[in-house]
């Protein structure tokens, strides 16, 4: 073998070892992505599936203070309409919103008991409050991981590589689920 095709061979040898570990960079890369938008998504179906639960437990939780507290039709409303827009939301971001809009007003239907004593010594309404308070401690916990989920995506997406791959693989930043200035304060109630 001449000195000549030895360093051609050699040459080709190292380009291919770049060229394989550039590929292997590359898939790398754009598998991470992919990875971390996933996880962002089921990190959102795990939320989902914590308001779900809050959604199918308030029709209870509603009917049980209707006896007591009839003459509250504008909250009962607004109950009901905070829920059809939730699941007639078409993204997380109209989710959120109506998610945090439901929030404000079972904070209000919560504060009802205060008005009525029997209220709050009904059993069935203090399962439910116990059930729905469960949900919402959950709601808090699925919320912190999913946004958690979407900081990570978010600021690799933001890097220089991550901007390339998140651009190559389709992906852009995810909504984080914030909760409106509005609602940081407690709801005040009056009759």
């Amino acid at each position: 073998m001449s000195k000549g095709l030895k360093i051609t061979l050699i040459v080709i040898g190292i380009v291919l070892f770049i060229g394989f570990g550039i590929f292997g960079w590359l898939i790398k890369g754009y598998n991470n992505v992919i990875a971390m938008d996933e996880n962002v998504k089921g990190k959102w179906a795990q939320v989902e599936n914590q308001l779900k639960r809050r959604y199918d437990l308030i029709p209870n939780l509603v009917e049980t203070v209707k006896g007591y507290a009839a003459h509250e039709k504008e909250l009962f409303e607004n109950i009901a309409e905070a829920r059809t827009k939730y699941f007639q939301a078409k993204d997380v971001k109209d989710k959120i919103a109506a998610a945090n809009r439901l929030e404000g007003v079972l904070s209000r239907l919560l504060l009802l008991q205060e008005r009525y004593p029997e209220l709050k010594a009904n059993e069935s309404f203090l399962k439910l409050q116990d059930s729905l308070e469960g949900t919402e401690n959950r709601i808090a916990v699925e919320r912190k991981r999913y946004n958690e989920a979407v900081q990570m995506l978010n600021t690799y997406i933001r890097t220089v590589f991550g901007r390339f791959f998140a651009a190559l693989a389709g992906i852009g930043p995810a909504e984080y689920y914030e909760v409106p200035e509005a609602e940081k304060e407690a709801p005040e109630v009056k009759f």
